[in-house]
């Protein structure tokens, strides 16, 4: 099934309204250089997104039953330490809305002020906010980082359910490999100390 969720039926998704990320475009523009983030890998990444559109919820199905067979994963979704279905469920409509965004949108001042936006949900500076929710304060740094591997491995097979040759699947697989390392080190901006980032 596609995705079709309009930015108003996504709870607390707030694309282009929220406050300047302290990034700035420039620093973006060396990150990508250093993950070797080419114009190649934008026009794969977009193809990426073309193919990956009708399957996000099955995509969302594989990573949160990864989240819900580990409870030191599933304990960041928790109130009284029990799983919070409510809360759970609007994570998950935003991250199926992050797959389509982080494929087809541009990597531009809107985008990086989002990331920034989501680090921040990620950090106790606004964890449990956009919900309403009282669960744990903060997902650790460490799990922002080692969910870049599982992201990225589990995709390939989505990828290359579209009839796609083996060569061209390589090259969304690495694009989106790439656009995952971008996004995870953005998101761990607010727990690096000032200028140390």
């Amino acid at each position: 099934m596609e995705h079709t969720k309009t930015k108003e039926q996504i709870k607390g998704y707030t694309y282009g309204e929220v406050a300047p990320s302290p990034f700035t475009l420039n620093d973006l523009e060396l990150l990508k250089k250093t993950v070797l983030f080419s114009s190649e890998d934008e026009q794969y990444l977009r193809l990426a997104g073309e193919v990956l559109r009708d399957q996000v919820d099955a995509v969302l199905n594989l990573w949160y039953s990864f989240v819900g067979s580990n409870e030191h994963l599933l304990r960041y979704f928790t109130t009284n330490g029990q799983p919070d279905l409510d809360y759970l469920a609007a994570v998950r409509d935003r991250f199926g809305q992050w797959i389509i965004d982080l494929c087809t949108r541009p990597f531009d001042q809107d985008w990086l002020n989002y990331q920034h936006e989501i680090a921040l949900r990620h950090h106790s500076a606004k964890k449990n906010q956009t919900d309403g929710v009282n669960s744990v304060p903060i997902i650790n740094h460490r799990y922002i980082v080692a969910f870049i591997y599982p992201i990225t491995a589990t995709i390939k097979s989505f990828l290359g359910k579209k009839e796609h040759d083996t060569e061209t699947v390589e090259k969304m697989y690495n694009a989106w490999f790439k656009a995952v390392t971008l996004t995870a080190v953005l998101w761990t901006y607010p727990y690096v100390h000032t200028n140390e980032f």
